[in-house]
């Protein structure tokens, strides 16, 4: 018989002489760091702040990759995309007080887009804690409750023991489906306390799968293999859990037309046979999607923007295959599947039959058409064009971060990503200032790939600071900004950009695609300022 203390793990020869003698003048901030790094961590992003100087001390005695930005939320948005872009955690390292609430909106857009960002904060000293008001720099009453309802978990630690199995259990909240961004908190004083606690070598911080209930998904693979009309809405939990694949085998064995949201483009493949495309703010598509017999769901709630802003209402029967809980049958009835996307695709490919319709192209070609034929007075040729310079000039596998701008809005709808996980954007929270940091990320996450972001010139205002971190890391990212001449003050983009050492130029739309391939060949980073009409 096998009794549970026969299960526990013995220590190494080597973890037992670490034990025995840990190196001299750790302190709780080292903590921190070994136990980042043993989850596997070698890159972190953030902002030093009084309170958080020991943590920063300590990564830079570590092996792990600073990366620092000029605001603590571009920082969070540079996390979020290299979360977003590695499937793994990321930790953002912030100060106390201003400098853990300027990530805010980061940790909002993260959640939204349940990136896996585990944000580490410092705090005043323990006995400035609970409201006492002693009056400490950067002192809260609750610095915590700020984050409660932004992130997906909360979780402190007010001694040093207390840090590693702290940061494991964030760790593993973060990457369990759904993932999503979490918060840490530690006070000053801990950071700086000396330890004789040994160093950190086993944390064991496994996410938890989320697995389908098998009588939902037989009933699900009944449903579609003798649907007479049955099509598939793809979310960004396709893409979140790499099920891409699994979907296209799914879609082709029961021939179902697709159509991607806009945090699940690249999900199917653009020019598939029967690709619906992202054209869901079109009421085309939303009439195609109303007359499915059976919907099937998979990675998305069905939000304001996955539903065509709430004026969709299907008719038939719906699956809805979701990891967020929450989510799941929150805006439509339906067989709910609480599971992990890649996880539930595969019980289905597992179970059901092949559906024979030789019809399902040709309704997917006709409805492109209609959408294609739109009236005149809502002709969006200028953005198209502009669209297929970009389409053109960027390589197929490089990644693309988009602001909220009008050409980004159109870009929702029309640009082909060409692989999953290659086009983002702050649709999530609907956050500007997004796309040149979140690019900065990828470029760390990515080296060697170009990196696209595209801003209007408001957007862009949020985000000049970075100019500095790209010249200082070196990294690989061209920034087009769509200067439109509106009403707002704004500075001479090109001009400013050479202030840094940056490669700068301004185009036109019709020198876009030109312009823009020779800025992503240019190593290192680059500006493009184009000049176009207004609203564009």
């Amino acid at each position: 018989m096998t009794h549970d203390h026969d299960l526990v793990l013995r220590p190494t020869e080597a973890q037992r002489a670490a034990a025995l003698a840990p190196p001299p003048g750790r302190t709780g901030a080292d903590l921190v760091v070994e136990t980042l790094c043993s989850l596997g961590a070698n890159t972190v992003f953030g902002l030093p702040g009084q309170r958080a100087l020991a943590l920063f001390d300590a990564v830079g005695r570590s092996d792990l990759r600073f990366v620092g930005l000029r605001t603590e939320n571009n920082a969070g948005f540079a996390a979020d995309a290299y979360g977003r872009m590695t499937g793994e955690a990321v930790p953002l390292l912030v100060s106390a007080g201003p400098g853990a609430l300027m990530a805010l909106p980061a940790l909002a857009e993260a959640a939204a887009a349940s990136a896996p960002v585990v944000a580490i904060s410092a705090q005043v000293p323990v006995a400035g804690l609970g409201g006492g008001r002693r009056g400490h720099l950067n002192e809260l009453r609750d610095q915590s409750a700020s984050f409660r309802e932004v992130v997906k978990s909360v979780h402190s630690a007010r001694t040093p023991s207390q840090i590693p199995s702290v940061i494991a259990e964030a760790w593993e909240s973060a990457l369990t489906a759904p993932p999503g961004p979490v918060y840490v908190e530690i006070p000053e004083d801990v950071l700086q306390t000396e330890t004789v606690i040994p160093q950190v070598t086993g944390v064991d911080a496994t996410p938890h799968e989320l697995a389908p209930r098998p009588e939902l998904t037989a009933v699900a693979a009944h449903w579609l293999e003798n649907a007479a009309r049955p099509v598939i809405i793809a979310g960004g939990g396709v893409i979140r859990s790499d099920a891409a694949g699994k979907l296209r085998l799914l879609a082709e064995r029961v021939n179902a037309p697709v159509v991607t949201t806009y945090g699940g483009k690249g999900a199917f493949p653009w020019t598939h046979p029967l690709s619906l495309q992202s054209w869901l703010e079109d009421r085309h598509t939303t009439d195609f999607l109303e007359d499915a017999d059976v919907l099937l769901v998979v990675g998305s709630g069905l939000g304001e923007l996955s539903s065509n802003h709430h004026t969709f209402f299907p008719t038939g029967r719906v699956v809805q295959i979701e990891a967020d809980l929450g989510k799941l049958e929150s805006n439509h009835a339906a067989l709910g599947i609480h599971a992990d996307a890649r996880l539930a695709l595969q019980a289905l490919l597992e179970t059901v039959s092949e559906r024979e319709d030789p019809t399902a192209p040709e309704r997917v070609r006709l409805l492109l058409a209609d959408i294609a034929a739109r009236p005149a007075a809502q002709d969006p040729a200028p953005e198209d064009r502009l669209l297929t310079s970009i389409r053109a000039a960027l390589p197929p596998r490089s990644p693309s971060f988009w602001d909220m701008t009008a050409l980004s809005y159109r870009a929702w709808s029309a640009f082909d990503p060409k692989h999953p996980n290659t086009m983002h954007s702050a649709q999530g929270a609907g956050g500007p200032g997004y796309a040149f940091p979140a690019a900065l990320g990828a470029a760390v996450a990515e080296p060697g790939t170009p990196v696209l972001a595209v801003s209007g010139d408001g957007g862009a205002m949020y985000s000049i600071a970075e100019l500095a971190t790209a010249v200082q890391h070196a990294l690989d990212v061209t920034w087009l900004i769509v200067d439109d001449g509106g009403h707002l003050a704004r500075p001479d983009f090109v001009a400013l950009a050479a202030s840094f050492g940056v490669p700068a130029t301004t185009t036109t739309p019709e020198s876009l695609r030109a312009d823009l391939t020779q800025a992503l060949k240019t190593p290192g980073p680059s500006l493009v300022a184009l000049l176009t009409p207004p609203h564009l």
